[in-house]
């Protein structure tokens, strides 16, 4: 690791990132047990610990200036880490300005609705992080691998044709274009890691005792549609990575590496929106003066009248 504070983040954002308009292949352009070599295992804790401190002075100066919002969107298959690099990388944040929401099976509810609806109503405010633990990008994923979730959403029939996938593409590249535009920075970010490793961290969770709740076999069922899954992400990546949106592919057969990348990929676009804290008008300046002058008026005998200042 070399260079300045945070000149680490910066190189190994532009690592990740997927080029807008480039043709990915998932398994050719992207290496899921892949290690920046500037960036070392025994360095790992104290960059994550960087990243943490640096979120969360952001994020309060984000919450004071009170005009953007950040969507972090989180896709992986099963046993990737989403929940581990959620806990680990917001750490140190306020939880009054983060929400994370997960999306599962939609309700009856939702799906009465158009296919963006739920995703919509846990948008994040102005001032606030939200948090997809998997995001809209579902409706182009598992609901492509298995078609029969489709069926389920009552669409018109003239809308279910072949060429409803590349409609969606263009409809989220739509709708993320206006959330930009709008003040809400879109970050989307695919944990990557092979499958190999899916089938060590599954037998990890059958092993050890205090693991078991997180299997489900409905994980193996799932691992049965992994080249099916491949051919999707790659569509996905190729067709929605965009310069107002783009995706970052992260390696992830390593914790310690997939947790500092997505902590460095938050800092940058935080330090890309530098939000300030606002500035105090001489009409609020002389508020402040009465209301210290009056407090002080207020001390006790014997007490210091201001014991923080003059």
């Amino acid at each position: 690791m070399s260079g300045t504070r945070t000149q680490w983040i910066g190189e190994l954002v532009d690592l990740l990132r997927v080029t807008p308009g480039s043709s990915v292949t998932l398994a050719k352009d992207f290496d899921p047990s892949f290690t920046a070599d500037f960036v070392e295992k025994k360095d790992g804790t104290g960059l994550l610990a960087e990243s943490v401190q640096l979120l969360a002075a952001y994020q309060d100066r984000l919450a004071a200036q009170d005009t953007d919002g950040v969507l972090l969107c989180l896709q992986a298959l099963d046993a990737a880490g989403k929940d581990g690099t959620i806990r680990h990388v917001m750490s140190g944040v306020n939880p009054q300005g983060v929400h994370v929401s997960s999306f599962k099976v939609p309700s009856s509810e939702e799906l009465s609705h158009d296919y963006m609806w739920r995703y919509a109503k846990r948008l994040p405010a102005r001032g606030e992080i939200a948090i997809f633990n998997r995001s809209h990008y579902e409706e182009v994923l598992v609901v492509r691998v298995h078609p029969e979730l489709l069926q389920r959403q009552r669409l018109p029939s003239e809308t279910k044709g072949k060429d409803i996938w590349n409609r969606r593409f263009a409809e989220i590249n739509d709708w993320e274009r206006y959330l930009s535009d709008n003040g809400i920075r879109v970050l989307k970010v695919l944990l990557n890691i092979s499958k190999e490793e899916q089938r060590l961290r599954f037998l990890r969770r059958l092993d050890i005792p205090d693991h078991n709740w997180k299997f489900s076999a409905s994980d193996i069922k799932e691992r049965q549609y992994w080249d099916d899954y491949q051919r999707a992400f790659s569509d996905m990546l190729s067709h929605t990575s965009t310069r107002w949106a783009p995706w970052y592919v992260i390696p992830g057969d390593h914790k310690w590496f997939a947790r500092i990348c997505v902590g460095a990929i938050l800092v940058q676009a935080l330090e890309e929106i530098d939000p300030r804290y606002p500035e105090v008008t001489e009409e609020q300046r002389q508020q402040e003066a009465e209301a210290k002058t009056a407090l002080m008026a207020e001390a006790p005998p014997g007490a210091a009248p201001d014991p923080f200042g003059g």
